[in-house]
């Protein structure tokens, strides 16, 4: 039956091409939605994917409300927004809620019992610190509970499959299930047909993620086939479960989640099969190294690099997933202890993973060559040690030499979305002022510029989208010590900022006005605050940094009150206060007499940069640069 495999790819190849649903237009909702996910209490607020009769919406809730997958609820609230994903789950249109009231819980037995066996594996692990929370994600592919540095860190590093539930995990849970049974005496028959009961209640457990559902189908068909005498091979099973996924949701073609199931099975067939000579560990080695081919294309789309050593990390950190997982697995039907073995297990998981993320990553062009120079090397064995030499001097600059160029003594205005991040550069050594709002974006920044430690970190004041950054790289990356200046004001991400830098005991000082340090060949000087304000932002800790021959004045978010009290700054760059909101003062703004105004600022909703801003700089003759329009913006200062 081989014509089944290229059916299956033929059927993905036309499923690919579906359309998107047309974006909603605004509009109130009223009436009833059933959860496909349970609700997650995310970074920006609680959440959950809902089927309503507009289509799929991604449901925007003010309260992590107890509602799991399956329940029906009525909802009031506004439709707004585009299509989009959120995980591995696509919607219509953003559903902000005013009032949820739940109507029913689903009656659907393998959802019912799947969600009694993920409750209790969570209420097991609990409390979910990082260890425990990456056992969640090898037993049920719930991530919810691990730092989002640490989720980048299994990415970049190559091992995010293995908090995607697959093909490993069903075959363990079926293998549990038939030793469970064993005393029973079942025979094959009987046997498969309890492991047809099991897979669905393990998908409903799992929260029917793309890559378990594509394992699930695999082995159910398996176990069908078993039934009625039918024995597939491992490559037709997987042409017919993508044939029977995307006939029931084409859009399972547009889901990462799937591609990459779909792609890195395929890899593990060949690597299975490819004739290699040795023992266990190089045939899995080809097996990892035939996944990592298969999925290094995807992974150049949709993340724009490819773990150059993914391969070597996934040799070493498969077997420990694996003993963690089974052992995990007896641990929550089991005594605690074998809870606390797997534990360490995934720790040491964690640790390699957040070694490794800092290993080279390879783009477009570098896997090209890389591929190119594979190919060589199997026509002509002869060239093996010449490439070698090749390969390991291209890996050791790529991990000595940063992505982006740096101006040797200046400013970088960090493109971090809506919220400000700036990073100082001379000769060799750095200070950051802020974080912006997320510390993925920030850690992937200052991996590009080759940040390994900072002299000085600067929190100019302590609204999130400052702050936020800085609590993500503390840990990974090495600090000198910390500014900031925030009293009487705190937040939420401040004080968890501070907090972690107490834990780490990096030293924190409250910088007085004219306090100067040298940092290379430029000199940071302290400006504001003058006293204490009402005004968090007033409150910013103000900084002109000084090269040979400009100056820049990073300004945070200072608004009217504290600008009038510094009428007399002047210098030749200015960070524009506040992403250029309406909130200062047009004199000052003129007053400063820069000839070139950065303001940092990224998709929101406020309406920054106000146009009006924008316009008194010009006329002030200022160059206004935006980081949302130019990406990062780097100023030379001599």
């Amino acid at each position: 039956m081989p014509w089944l495999t290229a059916a299956g790819a033929v059927w993905l190849l036309a499923a690919a091409v579906h359309r998107a649903p047309e974006p909603l237009e605004p509009s109130g909702f009223e009436g009833e939605a059933v959860l496909r996910t349970d609700v997650v209490d995310g970074r920006y607020g609680p959440w959950a994917v809902v089927d309503t009769g507009m289509g799929t919406l991604l449901l925007e809730l003010t309260d992590a409300l107890h509602l799991s997958a399956g329940d029906t609820v009525a909802v009031s609230g506004t439709v707004r927004g585009d299509p989009g994903r959120i995980a591995s789950h696509p919607y219509r249109a953003r559903l902000k809620a005013r009032s949820v009231s739940k109507i029913s819980t689903s009656r659907s037995p393998p959802l019912a019992v799947g969600s009694a066996v993920r409750s209790h594996v969570i209420e097991r692990l609990l409390p979910l610190d990082d260890g425990r929370a990456l056992l969640a994600g090898f037993l049920i592919g719930d991530v919810s509970g691990l730092r989002p540095d640490d989720v980048e860190s299994m990415r970049r590093s190559g091992l995010a499959h293995f908090v995607a539930v697959s093909g490993s995990n069903v075959a363990l849970v079926l293998a549990l299930v038939w030793i469970a049974a064993g005393p029973l005496s079942m025979g094959p028959r009987r046997r498969a047909l309890l492991g047809l009961m099991a897979i669905p209640i393990y998908a409903a457990a799992t929260r029917f993620e793309p890559s378990v559902m594509r394992a699930s189908v695999m082995a159910g068909i398996a176990l069908g086939g078993r039934l009625v005498g039918w024995v597939l091979e491992a490559w037709q099973l997987l042409a017919v479960s993508i044939i029977v996924l995307v006939s029931i949701d084409s859009g399972l073609t547009s889901s990462v989640g799937f591609q990459m199931s779909v792609a890195a099975t395929a890899g593990v067939l060949v690597g299975a099969r490819w004739p290699v000579r040795g023992g266990r560990l190089w045939r899995a080695l080809a097996i990892t190294l035939g996944a990592q081919v298969a999925v290094a294309p995807l992974l150049l789309a949709h993340f724009g690099s490819v773990p150059l050593m993914s391969p070597l990390a996934n040799l070493v950190a498969g077997p420990l997933v694996a003993a963690s997982t089974v052992v995990g697995a007896v641990g929550v039907v089991g005594p605690g202890l074998f809870i606390d073995l797997s534990t360490l297990l995934a720790d040491a998981v964690l640790g390699i993973a957040r070694g490794a993320s800092a290993w080279p990553q390879v783009k477009g062009a570098q896997l090209v060559g890389l591929a190119l120079a594979t190919a060589l090397v199997l026509r002509w064995p002869k060239l093996r040690s010449a490439a070698i030499v090749v390969a390991s001097a291209a890996v050791a600059i790529s991990l000595l030499v940063p992505d982006a160029d740096l101006p040797v003594n200046g400013v970088v205005v960090l493109d971090v979305g809506q919220g400000d991040a700036i990073l100082i550069h001379s000769e060799g050594r750095f200070a950051l002022v802020d974080g912006g709002p997320d510390e993925l974006i920030l850690g992937d920044r200052l991996r590009t510029y080759g940040v390994r430690h900072l002299d000085l970190v600067v929190l100019s004041h302590v609204h999130a989208d400052h702050v936020t950054g800085l609590t993500g790289i503390v840990g990974r990356v090495g600090i000198g010590v910390v500014w900031a200046a925030n009293e009487p004001h705190e937040t939420e991400a401040s004080t968890a900022f501070l907090e972690v830098v107490a834990a780490y005991g990096i030293p924190v000082d409250r910088p007085q006005v004219g306090r100067s340090v040298i940092l290379g060949s430029l000199t940071l000087t302290v400006e504001a605050p003058l006293r204490r304000y009402s005004s968090p932002n007033d409150q910013s800790l103000v900084v002109t940094v000084t090269g040979s021959e400009r100056s820049m004045l990073l300004s945070g978010d200072i608004e009217t009150v504290a600008q009038a009290e510094l009428a007399h700054l002047r210098a030749d760059v200015l960070k524009v206060p506040h992403q250029g909101a309406a909130t200062s003062d047009r004199g000052w703004l003129e007053s400063v007499g820069a000839d070139t105004a950065v303001i940092s600022v990224g998709p929101n909703q406020f309406g920054h940069p106000a146009d009006w801003v924008i316009d008194v700089l010009e006329q002030s003759g200022a160059t206004v640069i935006r980081t949302d329009e130019t990406g990062d913006v780097a100023i030379p200062l001599g």
